[in-house]
């Protein structure tokens, strides 16, 4: 082998094609675009979601709905959470080191799903009316 002769592998090359260089190359004249038409321009074509100018469907469904960008501030724990998590004093803090709200909670709420038999006591965190009385039923409390 000799570096004078160094290819690359049959097929690993492809030559990029000339298009509108004459009648003979096979793609002269109109260079694979066809005839006139906003594609065959230069330059010419058209942004994301138009329609030829009839108004576009993004355009045409009305808006709906919203959400609040402070949502990502609220976090839920049901009763469930609390009895696997096993702690006597819940504040966010230990949620957040247990990982059962996101770090960026702040606003934590107690919801009345699955059951709770510890007694638990919770500081700076609410509960929903059906939550505070089971948490309340199992001799647990709320600061």
């Amino acid at each position: 082998m000799e570096l004078n002769g160094i290819k690359p592998a049959d097929g690993a090359k492809h030559y990029k094609r000339r298009v509108g260089r004459g009648i003979g190359s096979g793609i002269g004249k109109t260079a694979g675009r066809g005839h006139k038409g906003q594609k065959s321009r230069a330059g010419g074509y058209h942004k994301v979601g138009f329609e030829g100018g009839q108004m576009p469907m993004q355009r045409r469904l009305p808006k709906r709905g919203f959400k609040s960008h402070l949502l990502q501030f609220n976090a839920e724990v049901t009763l469930g959470a609390l009895q696997r998590l096993g702690a006597a004093e819940v504040d966010l803090v230990s949620l957040k080191q247990a990982g059962l709200v996101g770090e960026l909670a702040r606003v934590v709420k107690v919801i009345k799903t699955g059951e709770l038999s510890l007694a638990v006591k919770l500081t700076g965190i609410a509960a929903t009316a059906g939550a505070k009385a089971a948490i309340e039923a199992a001799g647990g409390s709320l600061a």
